[in-house]
């Protein structure tokens, strides 16, 4: 049965746009075809309907290239929600043009104010605490400041490191059950989840680290075969789901929504 942590009735999208081939890099690894992406995009949202929940999907944001990265505008928690501020400058807009969204969704909307940047792609959330991952996206001082906003609720936040020369630290992990992270070895290596279930990806595979348990399904990319076979051994329905045009932007799985 899934673990009650990941009955989510809803997810917000936002389709990608023209612009997408302007969108934000760390490496140069060919121009996204729109077409594509569209199709993996298309294949994702319907995935996420295939467990019953509602799909909220936006639409394009020309002037936003990165806007389909939905993930980093805001964290979305039980008791209400808190908006991002992104570290790229060139994202900070996206916050604004999400927040009427999730106003509509929540009745309590906090939200970091700065001068600290975080990016809701280096937050992962479990059972027992909020992980954020500090990186060239979130720094001291906006973790300092989600840390005072959740403490209202309940939740307590654990700052650890981002790998040097990973973006965000949900590009080498993901939750899987409560007490289960799907990790990259060199991640994992840091200590950051001791005391959880840690299972690996495959050796040369660190690209699959970034999934989604969503309800009964984990959603991951396609392409890597030794981690979806791993995942399915350990109990996991895996549904594999076309990434290659969103990694040319450094874009996986949990990015392409908000879910709660």
């Amino acid at each position: 049965m899934p673990n009650p942590s990941f009955e989510f009735t809803r997810a917000i999208t936002r389709k990608p746009g023209g612009s997408i081939v302007d969108g934000l890099r760390a490496e140069d690894l060919g121009t996204p075809d729109l077409n594509l992406m569209l199709q993996h995009h298309a294949d994702y949202v319907a995935t996420l309907r295939e467990t019953g929940a509602q799909v909220i999907e936006l639409p394009p944001l020309e002037a936003f290239p990165d806007a389909v990265f939905v993930e980093d505008t805001a964290l979305c928690l039980p008791q209400g929600v808190v908006l991002m501020r992104p570290g790229a400058e060139s994202r900070r807009g996206e916050v604004a043009e999400m927040a009427p969204t999730l106003r509509a969704q929540y009745d309590d909307v906090l939200e970091i104010c700065g001068p600290g940047f975080i990016e809701g792609g280096d937050i992962l959330t479990t059972e027992r605490e909020i992980l954020v991952g500090r990186s060239a996206r979130t720094d001291s001082a906006g973790i300092a400041e989600l840390t005072k906003l959740v403490a209202r609720w309940g939740h307590t936040v654990r700052e650890v490191h981002t790998p040097e020369g990973v973006l965000h630290f949900k590009t080498d992990c993901s939750l899987l059950d409560g007490q289960t992270i799907l990790a990259t070895r060199r991640l994992a290596d840091t200590g950051c989840f001791d005391g959880y279930r840690v299972i690996h990806t495959a050796p040369g595979e660190d690209a699959a680290a970034n999934a989604i348990r969503f309800n009964q399904f984990v959603l991951m990319p396609a392409g890597f075969p030794g981690t979806a076979a791993t995942l399915r051994a350990s109990g996991y329905d895996v549904r594999e789901i076309g990434n290659s045009e969103c990694a040319k932007l450094d874009g996986g799985m949990s990015c392409l929504s908000l879910r709660f």
